[in-house]
């Protein structure tokens, strides 16, 4: 009878958690739908804020590369959007197992988190048309007709872009790893030579082949690797801190 029981319970608790995931799951969905219809909705205007000031006018050879765009821009916008609610719902999935004390600081998560994503596509917007493209067009001076396409100039500008934003998620994680244990600063610092080789090799393969452009593409890496550091210490600190003073309370 008593097993049962257990059974039972387990069983319920699986149920209960399966339940509560797929209600955030289809929260999430919603507002990415929302978001994605909105990026449908306003495609024109992103789209001109990205060509409007392009030297170059842009072509298309095949009717597939304006609805290749269109789902691509609407995707992007939908993305970007839904980020927020998807950390919120995650938050709010794992919230009845957390302290106070983590609830609150994994809350502020959420906000940074969607700004670093923000940062990091301006800042690798910034980067391409400031420093990327000028130099391949520059590369060419004249030599050859240039005509570019939607499709390979919006791939290439994504692919500049969205690594960035990708990458200057780094230090939340390194924060979120370190309150888990998984890192510490110790072994971040250990690592740094190798961590350094690959965001070389990363700002290698976003950027064209010139040594001062690869250079302005991974020292931001490198920097938000340093800063990642830093972080890791102040949360470890906090981590042995609250150890300590459990242990005292536990003495007592």
């Amino acid at each position: 009878m008593a097993a049962n029981k257990i059974s039972q319970d387990i069983e319920m608790n699986v149920t209960d958690h399966l339940t509560e995931l797929r209600k955030r799951i289809i929260w999430t969905l919603v507002f990415f739908i929302a978001f994605f219809a909105a990026g449908l909705y306003y495609v024109r205007p992103i789209q001109g804020f990205f060509v409007n000031d392009l030297p170059f006018e842009l072509h298309m050879t095949s009717p597939g590369e304006i609805i290749w765009i269109v789902f691509t821009i609407a995707s992007l916008i939908a993305i970007v959007g839904t980020l927020p609610i998807l950390t919120l719902q995650i938050w709010l999935f794992v919230k009845p197992a957390l302290t106070p004390k983590e609830t609150r600081v994994s809350l502020s998560y959420i906000p940074a988190i969607f700004l670093l994503f923000i940062g990091g596509l301006a800042f690798g917007y910034l980067v391409f048309v400031q420093f990327i493209l000028p130099f391949l067009l520059s590369l060419n001076d004249g030599m050859f007709n240039e005509i570019f396409t939607v499709e390979r100039y919006f791939r290439f500008l994504f692919r500049v872009t969205i690594p960035f934003a990708v990458l200057f998620e780094i230090p939340i994680l390194t924060m979120f790893l370190t309150s888990l244990g998984i890192v510490n600063p110790v072994l971040l610092v250990k690592i740094r030579k190798y961590a350094y080789f690959v965001l070389v090799i990363i700002g290698t393969i976003i950027s064209p082949p010139d040594f001062i452009l690869q250079l302005v593409v991974a020292v931001p890496l490198i920097v938000l690797y340093e800063v990642s550091i830093i972080l890791s210490r102040i949360v470890y600190r906090n981590k042995l801190k609250n150890h300590q003073e459990y242990m005292e309370k536990e003495e007592e």
